[in-house]
């Protein structure tokens, strides 16, 4: 392709991701870009879960520690971009009429830093509400205090995957910051599937990197990438990217299958070729494979695919030719005592390659990582 087709496809991608939202269209963003010296940095937030038991003491509390979380591991990388990798909120926790309130506060450390950033779903997002015993005691159902000022016109009882993306896209998409869309109508339930393109430092128009965000499902429907997902990958990389010479990363929130295979064997160390510092539970795999790890694994421009869900791990370990990783357990929310943090990916555009590492909520790094 010639560079002014990618622009167009971006351009069309943005109308029709606003449209789909009923977002006004206004002139797309500004290109992501390789910055000086030929490198982007990514910083990715996995299960942040938040809203857990608002009505209790250790419900805000832990939501005020993943903020925390958040705003150290910005300030210490000061990365090019934030990935949101899934489980943002926990849906089955929020019963409150405004849900938007909580995903807003989720992405706003990445707002107020004016960083850009995208998003993808996890199991929780979409999660029915449960209703908690302990509401049908004599105490009863507790009063609910959304600031009004959050509250604007965006109000609903259960935080739906769609309106979710919506409501982030109404507020964010216009400047620039969100680089989320919800993805072909054919896809959905599913709805964060799209593909975003990084520009050359260089080469201004050409595009150096292309990272696919899809929809692992979960919530109100299965945890799976489903055939259709697997034939829009086919017909979105062939269009952008025939003769496989733009490098590819992959981000969604359940792990595939694969991620079993490949799995270190001891609990207690991790041994090379895999790096990382946690394998304290097994894998919770995606419920079936229909087709799109062998897709990957046959594309020699794919580097590596970058996951959240289980909160106990956050090794990189190769596969074929690609590297499966974990993010880190970012959010005080969710199950589990290990300390949280964020995988940061740095990606050098020539010669190419992918550099990883773990920054720890108390400011150390570790598990540092080449993926290429």
């Amino acid at each position: 392709m010639r560079w002014w087709q990618y622009r167009l496809v971006a351009a069309v991608a943005f109308v029709a991701a606003a449209l789909a939202t009923g977002a006004a269209v206004l002139r797309p963003p500004a290109p992501l870009r390789f910055g000086p010296g030929g490198r982007f940095k990514v910083a990715l937030f996995a299960d942040l879960h938040y809203g857990e038991n608002a009505w209790t003491d250790w419900g805000p509390a832990q939501d005020a520690a993943s903020d925390r979380v958040m705003a150290t591991v910005l300030d210490a990388e000061k990365p090019d971009f934030v990935v949101y990798l899934g489980d943002l909120v926990t849906a089955n926790n929020v019963p409150i009429p405004n849900a938007t309130l909580y995903w807003d506060r989720a992405i706003s450390a990445s707002r107020r830093r004016g960083l850009p950033w995208s998003t993808v779903f996890g199991n929780h997002d979409d999660m029915p509400f449960e209703w908690p015993p302990e509401w049908f005691s004599p105490a009863g159902i507790p009063p609910v205090h959304c600031p009004p000022a959050a509250s604007g016109n965006r109000t609903f009882q259960i935080a739906l995957n769609y309106e979710l993306m919506t409501a982030e896209l109404n507020r964010d998409g216009a400047d620039g910051l969100s680089r989320s869309m919800v993805g072909p109508q054919e896809l959905w339930p599913g709805i964060s599937n799209y593909v975003l393109q990084v520009l050359s430092h260089e080469e201004r128009q050409d595009p150096a990197l292309l990272m696919y965000f899809l929809d692992s499902g979960g919530g109100s429907y299965p945890e799976v990438i489903s055939s259709a997902q697997v034939r829009w990958f086919h017909s979105q990389s062939h269009f952008l990217n025939s003769d496989g010479r733009i490098p590819e990363i992959i981000f969604w929130h359940i792990p595939s299958t694969s991620y079993v295979k490949v799995a270190p064997k001891s609990k207690t160390e991790i041994c090379k070729p895999c790096v990382g510092s946690l394998n304290e539970e097994d894998v919770a795999p995606q419920e079936a494979e229909w087709g799109m790890m062998d897709a990957l694994a046959k594309r020699s421009s794919v580097k590596a695919i970058f996951v959240g869900h289980n909160h106990g791990l956050d090794w990189c370990c190769p596969y074929e030719k690609l590297w499966l990783c974990f993010a880190r357990h970012t959010g005080h929310g969710g199950y589990g005592d290990w300390p949280r943090g964020a995988r940061i990916v740095e990606i050098a555009e020539k010669p190419f390659s992918v550099h990883s590492w773990i920054r720890m909520e108390n400011g150390n790094t570790h598990s540092h990582i080449t993926l290429s």
